[in-house]
């Protein structure tokens, strides 16, 4: 019997055109450098979540399932204690109870928001989802309704701070700055490590009580360092997101200053209880796991975002970040100017996933948002944005955001699926020269 073991040959099975393959060998020869450069970050990065479990003797006693009330749950305690240490904070809270990213942001900010306190966001208006959150848009039980107020400040132009009206818009009241590193479904640059400490370097000189916050949600080890090594009071992000590396099933984390995760901790369970309760329920050991291979996974996923952006750039659409820029998230996002071309992208990783590959989406009116949302996620675990995935507004200027991928084979066939996917709608051809 004759058994193929062409790669060629196993992509055209697959649904790729040979004109197809062969461009995207030719995008990714000119970017070997680039990931040579991604690897050593992984490394390095790999090392420090690896010391950190060192340093805090993690056991196979502490994936052992507990439930009820959890109390005494050592493996629940030391995989908080591996966070604090990897992210260099001083107490972690990570949690199944932490159901996604808006929820341990909601935590996070209403454990530590009193009747009174003003928000402040000096990077322009927050996710979507978060609207609801603080009373951008109204929604019982938000942070507006229990008497916190909101003020935010846009960024200039070019994406500079606007250091002048943020100054202004510190007062008395400001409680909480809440600083969101990467884009979201926004036009603006995700920040770096280097660029959220500055801003807060300046908070803390006009205001060093205020709490700073970071939405570190699709940043976790892009690069070196984290927003807690430059004075960040809490970091919060999603397990179903970089750290849980494609194994955690759900939960998110925050991870800071001891007072601030504590009086998150009473809000997420009742005060008086805080970090004493919360059964782990036999999770410990995806979430130890997941954390220690999330530095390979998400340089996968890095490497799939600066090839995405490489490809489509060279097909004439606009892409941000571009091929060369640096990186300092997974996002990586592609305008088309038409609801088709948002749509016919999505089909394609759809189409390229491991499961659900034969489901074609379609946008619907999803909870938190203001605007019909497409999401493509054919994934193990449900929402997860580590893996392959990408999602988009179905409003002007039609953006795809692209991101994930467990590995950068499949973040690769994924990309090279959505551009077949546009070429058979005749909203994309491949260039002659690139």
């Amino acid at each position: 019997m004759d058994v193929n073991t062409d790669l060629d040959t196993l992509y055209q099975e697959l649904g790729l055109d040979r004109a197809v393959i062969d461009y995207g060998k030719k995008v990714e020869e000119g970017l070997k450098e680039r990931f040579a450069a991604i690897d050593e970050t992984a490394e390095f990065n790999q090392m420090k979540v690896l010391k950190a479990m060192q340093e805090a003797r993690v056991s196979d006693i502490h994936f052992a399932a507990t439930t009820g009330y959890g109390y005494n749950d050592i493996g629940r305690d030391t995989l908080e204690d591996v966070y604090a240490k990897t992210f260099h904070g001083e107490s972690a809270l990570v949690r199944p109870q932490l159901i996604s990213g808006t929820h341990a942001l909601h935590v996070a900010l209403s454990g530590n928001l009193r009747p009174g306190d003003e928000l402040l966001s000096p990077v322009g208006k927050p996710y979507d989802t978060l609207e609801e959150v603080i009373g951008i848009r109204d929604s019982v039980g938000s942070l507006k309704e229990y008497g916190v107020t909101y003020r935010q400040v846009d960024l200039l132009a070019d994406g500079s701070f606007d250091y002048e009206n943020i100054r202004r818009a510190i007062n008395e009241r400001t409680k909480l700055v809440t600083i969101q590193r990467s884009k979201g479904y926004a036009e603006r640059p995700t920040l770096s490590v280097s660029r959220i400490g500055e801003l807060i370097a300046f908070i803390k000189s006009i205001r060093p009580d205020v709490i700073c916050m970071v939405d570190n949600c699709y940043g976790e080890f892009v690069e070196r360092i984290e927003p807690t090594d430059v004075g960040a009071d809490m970091i919060v992000g999603s397990l179903i997101k970089n750290p849980g590396g494609g194994l955690a099933p759900i939960g998110g984390y925050i991870v800071g200053r001891q007072d601030c995760i504590d009086r998150a901790s009473y809000r997420l369970s009742a005060p008086g209880l805080g970090k004493e309760v919360g059964a782990s329920l036999g999770l410990n050991q995806s979430f130890f796991q997941g954390l220690f291979l999330s530095p390979t996974v998400v340089a996968g996923a890095l490497k799939g975002a600066i090839f995405a952006a490489n490809i489509y750039e060279c097909l004439g659409f606009a892409v941000r970040p571009d091929g060369k820029e640096s990186r300092h998230d997974i996002i990586q996002a592609v305008t088309f100017g038409n609801p088709e071309g948002v749509i016919a992208f999505c089909e394609g990783i759809q189409a390229a996933a491991p499961v659900d590959s034969y489901v074609t989406p379609e946008p619907w009116d999803m909870p938190g948002y203001d605007a019909p949302v497409i999401m493509a996620a054919g994934a193990f675990v449900q929402g997860s944005s580590i893996e392959l995935s990408a999602d988009g507004p179905i409003k002007p200027p039609y953006t795809v955001f692209f991101q994930g991928g467990l590995t950068w084979y499949h973040a690769r066939f994924g990309i090279l699926k959505s551009l077949q996917k546009l070429m058979e709608a005749g909203i994309a051809q491949l260039p002659i020269l690139c």
